[in-house]
């Protein structure tokens, strides 16, 4: 699998890394057993980084124990996620436990009291507890903020929604991040799994096999990947073989432009 470097970071990340929103929120033995099969199959083919939030229930407890005893292998990306001073020290506190004192990237969620938390995680960042800080936002209304921060110079990495469906972000945040050097994390890139529900035939998907994919969630994964300005994209999932597929995407030859044009127009014809 190909890896880029995330921003001023200088950390080398899979193109293809894995998102625990929902799909790592369990509880049960068997279930956390489930993932823990997920977390084998992503490092087995490279998909080494993984991204949680304690905004997402048990995610972050979940992947840490997934990654007990291999936690050497895996970039951990995660968020801090309140307004409130006291509970945030909670989270880096639960999270630094989870994830063996260290955090690779460390991100303000939703860009919740920016300020404050950049701070904080700069501090962090000095003790050698992180080594790259970023923010995050889903909403389009927030991507003037998000510029914001970006053109702070204290952030390396962004993280933002990003599909063949959703693509406000090739406006401003994509050119901002690639005058500054700042790595773009791809959230929600099969829309929540909804856009690869809805699958060409076959015959439509063949023009793309001389890319190395062969099903649509790996056409849409390589269509984003196909943009240098995107660092790495995480799809989550709760299934090994879709971990196994996705790695699939993240291996060159990339699409050219035609070949975006004629994933967009396929795209269009689906919806």
């Amino acid at each position: 699998m190909e890896r880029r470097i995330l921003g001023t970071s200088g950390i080398e990340v899979p193109v293809v890394g894995m998102g625990t929103w929902k799909t790592f929120d369990v509880r049960g033995p068997a279930d956390i057993e489930r993932r823990r099969q997920v977390v084998d199959v992503a490092l087995e083919t490279d998909i080494n980084l993984f991204d949680s939030s304690p905004m997402y229930g048990a995610a972050e407890q979940v992947l840490g124990a997934a990654l007990d005893g291999r936690r050497e292998k895996a970039l951990v990306a995660t968020k801090i996620w309140t307004a409130n001073d006291r509970e945030s020290e909670e989270q880096i506190r639960r999270s630094l436990g989870f994830y063996g004192g260290r955090i690779d990237v460390y991100q303000v969620h939703n860009l919740v009291e920016v300020d404050k938390r950049l701070r904080r995680l700069a501090e962090l960042q000095r003790d050698g507890c992180v080594r790259a800080v970023g923010a995050t936002h889903y909403a389009h209304n927030a991507f003037g903020e998000l510029l914001s921060v970006m053109r702070s110079g204290r952030v390396s990495c962004v993280q933002v929604p990003y599909n063949v469906e959703d693509r406000l972000v090739e406006e401003r945040i994509l050119p901002e991040a690639a005058a500054r050097n700042i790595g773009v994390i791809i959230m929600r890139p099969l829309g929540v799994g909804a856009l690869a529900r809805q699958a060409p035939s076959a015959a439509q998907l063949a023009r793309f096999a001389e890319f190395g994919v062969r099903t649509w969630a790996q056409v849409l994964l390589k269509w984003l990947l196909s943009d240098p300005r995107v660092t790495t994209v995480i799809p989550a999932t709760s299934n090994p073989e879709h971990a196994r597929d996705n790695a699939v995407a993240g291996d060159p030859p990339w699409f050219a432009e035609a070949e975006r044009k004629a994933v967009v127009q396929l795209a269009a014809e689906l919806a």
